[in-house]
């Protein structure tokens, strides 16, 4: 009986001409447009953060829940910076917020001002 050899292959090697890179997620795209979500990395945002929920007593500003568990706060701003430095780093422009009234009642207020518009 012959021993099998292995076949040479016929094609050449395409990674020359093929990107090798990952495609683009979701969050990497939303940092493209909007540089300034990486503030939110900062610790300097987690510090100024951490003051806004201590000084709230890690209770809402809207429905007065004390919430134990902090993940579920959000150190909102009052009026929303949109990439403007000043008012994202503005400490007076904060306030506690829990998730679900961040994610409800906070979302329709601000999507009632058209797009585009600044104050």
């Amino acid at each position: 009986m012959s021993k099998l050899t292995t076949l040479k292959p016929r094609l050449s090697s395409a990674s020359h001409t093929i990107s090798k890179s990952a495609p683009i997620t979701r969050d990497q795209e939303r940092a493209q447009r909007a540089p300034w979500r990486k503030w939110y990395s900062l610790k300097r945002w987690r510090d100024m953060r951490w003051d806004v929920l201590v000084e709230a007593m890690f209770t809402c500003q809207m429905c007065g829940t004390l919430e134990r568990d902090t993940s579920r706060l959000v150190a909102d701003h009052r009026k929303p910076h949109r990439g403007d430095p000043v008012l994202f780093w503005d400490r007076a422009n904060l306030q506690c917020l829990c998730e679900p009234c961040h994610s409800t009642e906070k979302q329709k207020e601000e999507q009632a001002t058209p797009a585009g518009v600044w104050w």
